[in-house]
């Protein structure tokens, strides 16, 4: 994948997002330190922010705006990844179950048929 179109590719500096967002450097360096998000670091060990990242950050600023301390919104997003992360789990165990119901629907069918019956097709 081209990593202009991968939004998780590593490719904005710290004076980057800071000048696109209109916030400060260390702004963006406090919201590292309580990990709201955690950039890659270059082989300079300098930080590099991702499409993805600068997202939740611009999130970040909003809610700094409306008052929200940093470790409130760090609490916040975790919360919003752990909601994320069960969906997607129950998403799955639900397919799971939409199959194994079709399995046990076909397997009923096929004991419901007399052995002098052709086989019915699935």
């Amino acid at each position: 994948m081209d990593p202009l179109e991968d939004e998780h590719a590593p490719l904005f500096t710290v004076g980057q997002v800071a000048e696109m967002l209109a916030v400060k450097q260390a702004f963006l360096r406090r919201v590292d330190e309580l990990r709201v998000v955690s950039p890659h670091r270059s082989a300079g060990n300098q930080r590099r922010y991702t499409r993805y990242e600068i997202r939740v950050i611009r999130q970040v600023v909003t809610m700094t705006d409306e008052g929200m301390t940093l470790p409130a919104i760090r609490r916040i997003i975790d919360l919003e990844q752990q909601l994320a992360d069960a969906i997607g789990r129950l998403a799955e165990v639900t397919r799971h179950r939409d199959e194994l119901a079709r399995r046990l629907a076909d397997a009923h069918r096929g004991l419901q048929q007399s052995p002098d019956d052709p086989p019915r097709p699935t």
